[in-house]
């Protein structure tokens, strides 16, 4: 019995060998998607590197790094009140990022405030003082207009049906059939 065993065992453990190198030899890989980049042929750092070596850092001019203050904000909707006052909100996208909601009188940047809304206006500048910057919604994209196209031929005459209720023996009549059936 232990002789049968042993080779059971070793018979077992051939098979499962035989099994491992034939999937490993015979399978193939997946292949890469057809968009992906190999690292070796990733694109290089292409930022400043003169800083990296000891150079010291080129100070640009002030006026030329500073956006015009206008085109720092962008107005993309507006909730105002029907009589103009002090209530009100504007979605404003500050430096290219998603816009956020402002309520008359919070602070937008800095100094600057939402001074006022109105129906396709808001109006941004310094706590105390004429605005800044007046954003002004986009105007809307025109109405789709157009015409139909011409039907060929005459019209067809209008569908016309007539449903009738589903005919129904009578009670009466099928249970006075069913005894004398049975009899």
């Amino acid at each position: 019995m232990p002789a049968r065993l042993s080779a059971f065992v070793i018979w077992a453990l051939v098979a499962a060998s035989a099994t491992f190198w034939g999937l490993r030899l015979l399978v193939r890989a997946p292949a890469a998607p057809v968009h992906a980049v190999s690292v070796g042929d990733a694109t290089s750092a292409r930022g400043d590197l003169t800083r990296l070596l000891g150079a010291p850092p080129v100070v640009a001019n002030a006026a030329v790094a500073a956006p015009q203050l206008s085109a720092r904000f962008r107005l993309t909707g507006v909730m105002a009140p029907k009589p103009p006052g002090t209530h009100g909100v504007a979605l404003i996208a500050v430096d290219g990022k998603l816009p956020r909601a402002f309520k008359v009188g919070a602070p937008i940047d800095g100094e600057l405030v939402l001074q006022s809304v109105s129906l396709r206006t808001a109006a941004i500048g310094p706590v105390q003082g004429s605005p800044a910057v007046v954003l002004e919604l986009p105007p809307l994209p025109p109405p789709a207009t157009g015409t139909l196209a011409p039907t060929s031929g005459p019209a067809p005459p209008p569908a016309t049906s007539v449903l009738m209720p589903p005919v129904r023996p009578p009670a009466s009549a099928s249970a006075a059939r069913a005894p004398s059936s049975a009899q």
